[in-house]
C-alpha cells in the first residue's frame, strides 16, 4: 500500500490538483506535505503510510487519500484491498488453488471470436484455454508450451522472450503488475510463482516486485516480432469473468493496417477479417 501511494503521489503533477508548479522541485509529483493538506492528515501520517508503518488506515482517511491523489475507481478499488490485504494471513481466496477449468460457455465464447486472437487466463497467468487465431499467432512464438502455458515464465524465463517482445521491459512490468493485483504472496500458490521467478530470473523479476505497486493496464498496444509475420502492434482489452471462475479472457485486435493484413493471412481468413482497430 506505501509503494502504491507514493508511486501515484510522485505521479500527480501539483497542476492537476490546482497548486503552484513553482521552478524548485526535486520531483514532479506532490510533495508529502501537499498530499497532507489535501487529505486533511499531517506529513508524518503520510511518511508512516508510505513507509509501511501504518498499513490499516480508515475508510475515512482512505477515501480522503484517493480524492486527493485523483484516483480512479478502478485505482480505489486496488487500494481497498491493498489495506485489507495487510492483515496477517489475510486472502480472500482462503488458499483457493487458481482456477484450471474452464465452463462450456466461456468455451463458446472463444470458439465465437473466432478468427480474433484471445485467451483465457487464471490469477497466476496459466493459459488456460485460446482460439485457433491465438495459436497461430503465439505458438511459434513458444507463449503455448508448458502444461499449462503460463505467460508470467515466459517473459521471466525464456530466452526467447526478448526477442518476441520489442518492448519487453514494460510488458515485464505488466506481468509484475497483474501477479501483484490480487493479494499476492497472501496467497500461497501466487507466492509460490513468485519465489520460482525470484530464483530463475533474479533481479529482472525481484526488482520490479520492489517497486511496481500492481494494478496492470487493463487494455492497451503491446508489439510482437513474429517469425512468419514481422513485428505486429496488437491493441488488447482485457475482460475480468466473475469472481467465483478467477479468470479472465484477453482480446487482441490489430493496431495499425499492417498488422491486419499479417493476421488475416496467418489465420488464413480473407483480406479485411480483422480490421485494425484505431483511437
Amino acid at each position: 500500500m506505501g509503494l502504491f501511494l507514493r508511486v501515484r503521489r510522485e505521479g500527480l503533477a501539483p497542476g492537476e490538483v490546482g497548486l503552484p508548479t513553482g521552478t524548485r522541485r526535486r520531483t514532479p509529483g506532490l510533495r508529502r506535505s501537499e498530499l497532507a493538506m489535501l487529505a486533511g492528515v499531517s506529513v508524518e501520517y503520510v511518511t508512516r503510510l508510505e513507509q509501511g508503518r501504518d498499513r490499516r488506515p480508515s475508510p475515512q482517511v482512505l477515501s480522503a487519500l484517493a480524492d486527493a491523489l485523483r484516483l480512479t475507481a478502478n485505482e480505489r478499488i486496488h487500494l481497498h484491498r491493498l489495506t485489507k490485504g495487510a492483515a496477517p494471513g489475510f486472502s480472500c481466496l482462503a488458499g483457493a488453488p487458481p482456477a484450471r477449468t474452464v465452463r462450456a460457455s466461456v468455451l463458446a465464447l472463444l470458439d465465437r471470436l473466432e478468427p480474433v486472437p484471445a485467451l483465457l487466463l487464471n490469477r497466476l497467468s496459466d493459459v488456460l484455454a485460446w482460439t485457433s487465431g491465438y495459436e497461430r499467432l503465439a505458438g511459434p512464438l513458444g507463449l503455448l508450451e508448458g502444461t499449462p502455458p503460463n505467460l508470467t515464465r515466459f517473459v521471466f524465463s525464456d530466452d526467447r522472450a526478448r526477442t518476441v517482445y520489442p518492448d519487453w521491459d514494460l510488458v515485464a512490468d505488466q506481468r509484475v503488475a497483474a501477479l501483484k493485483q490480487g493479494p499476492f504472496r497472501a496467497d500461497p500458490h501466487v507466492a509460490a510463482l513468485a519465489d520460482e521467478l525470484t530464483v530463475t530470473a533474479g533481479t529482472a523479476f525481484a526488482g520490479r516486485v520492489e517497486r511496481l505497486p500492481g494494478l496492470p493496464r487493463s487494455n492497451g498496444v503491446e508489439r510482437l516480432a513474429h517469425p512468419g509475420a514481422g513485428e505486429l502492434r496488437l491493441a488488447y482489452e482485457t475482460l475480468d469473468l466473475t469472481a467465483d471462475d478467477d479468470q479472465r479472457l484477453v482480446v487482441h485486435l490489430p493496431a495499425d493496417d499492417a498488422t491486419s493484413a499479417a493476421l488475416d493471412r496467418l489465420t488464413g481468413r480473407r483480406p479485411g477479417a480483422l480490421r485494425a482497430v484505431s483511437g
